[in-house]
């Protein structure tokens, strides 16, 4: 990460908050819950906290055929909103291919990706 975006990676910990008012992730109640549950990872504000997101597309325009994509991209909640949906901060996951939504069988899709981060998270765990 290059010094530049590094100094961003804090912004979720110094951005004032509004009550009531849900701008980032980290105003959030299940944020504030893993951090008590979880404070060796959360005193280094820079640990990267990814986001899970989903979206569909046709290839082949909306009438051509009943055929869809679904995207899995995981993105970086520690930036700013203004940086963490720009096209350089999301990474493409998974490409999950088929006539229609994954629906409730996502988890299977899902499971190597689950795997690899938890595979990543293991060694933080004390």
């Amino acid at each position: 990460m290059s010094p530049k975006t590094a100094k961003h990676m804090t912004w979720h910990q110094s951005h004032h908050t509004v009550d009531g008012v849900m701008v980032n992730p980290s105003d959030n109640e299940a944020w504030k819950y893993f951090n008590s549950v979880h404070p060796h990872f959360s005193t280094e504000s820079r640990n990267v906290r990814p986001g899970l997101c989903t979206d569909r597309f046709n290839p082949f325009g909306s009438f051509a055929a009943p055929y869809s994509c679904w995207l899995i991209i995981l993105t970086i909640y520690n930036l700013p909103p203004r940086m963490c949906m720009r096209p350089e901060f999301m990474f493409l996951s998974i490409v999950i291919p088929g006539s229609s939504s994954p629906g409730q069988n996502i988890d299977i899709c899902l499971r190597l990706l689950i795997d690899k981060l938890t595979q990543l998270w293991g060694p933080l765990e004390l």
